[in-house]
């Protein structure tokens, strides 16, 4: 795919990302709770996790968490918003096992398809306990479906930044990194993985700075590859918010989500 990962990938996203994502749903942790048999105890590893946004949601089904992202301000992020059974460190999923011991479930979302991930598939089978579960989830918190006028402002980052997505000091050729977990379990020892899916629907009312933030929080429209444009950049975007907006305020419904899951 013409990409490999570097520690700008996120670079300036972080406190964009934990304002402009939405949250996931209760929903989520209630499929989870029950699909995994989760009861407040146990250990959860939380994989690439960003600002923490998943951590919050699932904290309550453990007795301890922890959660590991390459990008220390994404790190930094998430300590500010721990639960209390919570704790996180700038590591590279890469760089497991490192000291962490051995987990009930360890969770991916939206990060999985950033990674190596037969070698990662491979190191968390060793991390699970006995019966424990790889979960990985598909979302798209960033944005959702109503009224923001997301089209028009993909375009706008194109002519900013060009047609061929960026991502890190490098660009990917076509819509994403290849998703490929199926064939990563299959080959790491994992049974056979089962889709569930989560039902969301939640309406979330987002002004014009959530909007924003919703932009700079994805890895393709980071605020660092905008370099001296930054602020030529944003100017345009809140003015084409502003000439889109609806009279009654800008919405999105959370789409529905899909989480992978297979045991050890």
């Amino acid at each position: 795919m013409g990409w490999q990962w570097d520690p700008t990938l996120y670079e300036g996203s972080a406190e964009f990302y934990a304002r402009g994502r939405m949250p996931y749903p209760q929903a989520l942790a209630d499929v989870l709770r029950d699909e995994l048999g989760l009861d407040g105890t146990g250990r959860l590893l939380d994989v690439g996790c960003g600002p923490g946004k998943l951590t919050v949601v699932l904290a309550p089904l453990f007795a301890e968490v922890i959660g590991i992202d390459a990008d220390a301000a994404m790190v930094a992020e998430a300590t500010q918003r721990a639960p209390a059974n919570a704790t996180f460190r700038q590591l590279r999923a890469e760089e497991l096992p490192a000291d962490l011991g051995m987990f009930h479930v360890i969770a991916f979302a939206q990060s999985f398809h950033w990674m190596q991930q037969m070698e990662v598939a491979t190191i968390v089978r060793t991390m699970l306990q006995r019966g424990g579960a790889f979960v990985s989830l598909g979302a798209t918190t960033h944005e959702g479906d109503g009224s923001v006028p997301r089209e028009a402002m993909k375009e706008l980052v194109r002519s900013y930044l060009g047609p061929t997505r960026r991502a890190g000091q490098s660009a990917i050729m076509d819509e994403g990194p290849v998703w490929n977990a199926p064939a990563a379990l299959h080959a790491a020892g994992f049974g056979e993985p089962r889709e569930v899916h989560v039902p969301a629907g939640q309406i979330y009312e987002r002004s014009e700075d959530d909007i924003v933030a919703s932009v700079f929080s994805q890895s393709w429209s980071a605020p660092h590859l905008f370099g001296e444009r930054l602020g030529e950049f944003e100017r345009d975007l809140r003015a084409l918010l502003r000439e889109h907006a609806p009279a009654d305020g800008y919405r999105e419904r959370l789409r529905d989500e899909t989480v992978l899951i297979a045991r050890r």
